[in-house]
C-alpha cells in the first residue's frame, strides 16, 4: 500500500481576502456545525508533535486521504471543505452526495501548489505521507503560509489502544471545529456499537487471522500497532502478526506458513481485485498447507474500514460476521 506519489515543490502566499470571502452572504446556507461560533476558543492541542492554538474554528479545509474526509462528513462539516484528495475505495453511500459537492484537487496527493490554490486555512491528512516534506507538503511549510494542519493520530501513536485513539481523534476534531457535542454523540454511539458486537462474541474461541494487503515476494500485512489489529481482536480473531511493531509491514511467506492462520482477511482497494488476490494465494504451492488456504476461508474488508476513521465500529461487526458467521447469526436472530 503506497502513499508516496511525487508532488511539485512550490512556495506561495495566501491572500487574506479568501477568508473574508468564505464568510460572505453566499455561504448563509452553511450548516450550524460548519458555522460554529468561537465560544470555547482559544483552544490549544498537541497533534503528532505539533502544538497549535486555534482562535476560532477553521473555515476552509482541505482533506487528504479518505478516512479523514469521512470523519469531516460524518461530523457535519461538509460546508467547510474546499478540497479533498486520495480515495482508497468508494466513499460510503451515506456520504456520496456530500462528497460529490467537494472539489477533488487530485486523484492521489495534490501538489503543495494545488493545495494553496484552494485557499485553505486548515489541512487534514490521514497518513504521514500526506505531509511529506520532500514533496513540498511538510506541516512546517503549510504553517509558514498561515495554514494550520492536523495528522490522523494513527500515524504517530504507538502502544496505545487504537479504539481509544479513535475516540480521541474524533473528540479533538470536534473540539477544533467547535462541535464537541456532535463528536461526543458519535463516540457514545460507537461505544454502544462496540459493546453490542462484544456481546455477540462472548465466550467464543478466537480464530487466527492473517491480513493480506498486497505483495508478492513478501506479504504486506497488518501489524500489532494499528486499528487493524484491534479490529481483528474485537471481531473475535487473533492477528498472527500482532508482534509486528507497526500498523503495516512486510512478513515473509515462510512466517505465514509457520503461523498457520485459519482465516485470511483480504484488504480490498486499488487496481488489484479481491479475486486476483485470492488467486495469487490459492495458486502458491508454498501456501498449500496453510489451514485458511486448505479450507478457502477468506474474509474481505475495504481498506477504508481498517484505518482510524468513523467506519471502524461497523467494520468490527462486519468482520465478526465473517469470522464467526454462525455465532453472529444466532445472536442476531429474534
Amino acid at each position: 500500500m503506497s502513499r508516496r506519489t511525487p508532488a511539485l515543490i512550490a512556495a506561495a502566499v495566501l491572500l487574506p481576502l479568501a477568508l473574508t470571502a468564505c464568510s460572505s452572504s453566499e455561504n448563509t446556507d452553511a450548516e450550524p456545525e460548519a458555522a460554529a461560533k468561537s465560544e470555547g476558543f482559544p483552544y490549544t492541542v498537541k497533534n503528532c508533535g505539533v502544538t497549535t492554538t486555534y482562535k476560532a474554528p477553521p473555515k476552509r479545509v482541505v482533506t487528504m486521504n479518505q478516512h479523514v474526509t469521512e470523519i469531516m462528513l460524518e461530523l457535519g462539516l461538509k460546508k467547510t471543505l474546499v478540497g479533498t484528495a486520495y480515495l482508497d475505495d468508494k466513499v460510503l453511500p451515506k456520504y456520496a452526495k456530500d462528497y460529490a459537492s467537494v472539489p477533488v484537487l487530485a486523484k492521489e496527493y495534490p501538489s503543495y501548489e494545488q493545495v494553496l490554490a484552494a485557499n485553505p486555512d486548515f489541512v487534514y491528512g490521514g497518513y504521514a505521507s500526506a505531509f511529506t516534506a520532500g514533496d513540498g507538503r511538510g506541516r512546517e511549510a503549510f504553517k509558514k503560509s498561515g495554514i494550520e494542519t492536523r495528522l490522523n493520530t494513527e500515524s504517530c501513536t504507538k502502544g496505545d489502544q487504537p479504539m481509544d485513539t479513535l475516540y480521541e481523534e474524533i473528540r479533538e476534531v470536534g473540539r477544533t471545529f467547535g462541535i464537541s457535542d456532535r463528536a461526543e454523540a458519535w463516540i457514545k454511539q460507537a461505544k454502544a456499537d462496540n459493546a453490542a458486537t462484544a456481546k455477540k462474541l462472548a465466550d467464543l474461541k478466537p480464530v487466527s487471522v492473517f491480513v493480506y494487503d498486497s505483495g508478492d515476494k513478501t506479504a504486506f500485512t497488518a501489524g500489532g500497532e494499528g486499528i487493524g489489529n484491534e479490529l481483528i481482536e474485537r471481531a473475535g480473531g487473533t492477528n498472527v502478526f500482532a508482534d509486528l511493531d507497526k500498523a503495516f509491514g512486510d512478513a515473509s511467506w515462510e512466517n505465514v506458513v509457520d503461523r498457520k492462520p485459519e482465516v485470511i482477511v483480504i484488504y480490498d482497494y486499488g487496481a488489484t481485485t479481491v479475486e486476483q488476490k485470492k488467486k495469487r494465494l490459492l495458486d502458491d504451492p508454498a501456501l498449500a498447507d496453510v489451514p485458511a488456504i486448505k479450507n478457502k476461508r477468506f474474509a474481505v474488508m475495504p481498506l477504508s474500514d481498517a484505518v482510524l476513521g468513523v467506519r471502524v465500529p461497523a467494520a468490527v461487526d462486519k468482520l465478526a460476521a465473517q469470522l464467526h458467521p454462525e455465532a453472529v447469526k444466532a445472536a442476531t436472530t429474534p
